[in-house]
């Protein structure tokens, strides 16, 4: 039976944890095997976390969305609302840029938890929002049925 979870929340760093929880909850409901449980609490967090402070950088309220479904793997969507060029985020800065001690700390928070996100999902994509302006961050687990 699929079945999908979703989230909106404001962008205040205090409702990550909660993110967090009901992703792992969910992950081990849809059969991700226990010992990826933690990559789960860590890359779920990490991509709520820059959502959160791109949200807050950009000054947006929008509500940050995250969707959870076990539609044969266990997928989760972190959707935010920033503008693109920032919700790619240092990934697509030259490496001189990097070096900037001007960068925001929400700069560098950003690409950092691409950084972090690439070494704990192995499946992970970052595109573009369907309709509007925004980013999608999409990590998938296997599951075990």
């Amino acid at each position: 039976m699929m079945s999908t979870v979703r989230l909106s929340f404001s962008p205040a760093p205090v409702h990550v944890r909660t993110a967090r929880l009901v992703g792992v909850a969910v992950a081990r409901r849809a059969g991700v095997a226990e010992e990826l449980l933690d990559e789960v609490r860590l890359a779920i967090g990490e991509a709520c976390t820059r959502a959160v402070a791109l949200h807050r950088q950009y000054g947006l309220n929008d509500l940050v969305r995250v969707e959870m479904s076990d539609s044969g793997a266990y997928t989760v969507r972190v959707i935010d609302r920033a503008p693109i060029e920032a919700g790619l985020g240092l990934a697509a800065l030259p490496p001189d840029e990097l070096a900037d001690e001007s960068l925001t700390d929400e700069a560098l928070t950003t690409g950092v938890g691409f950084a972090l996100l690439a070494g704990f999902v192995e499946d992970l994509q970052v595109r573009p929002v369907d309709e509007g302006i925004g980013t999608e961050v999409r990590m998938v687990w296997p599951v075990n049925r």
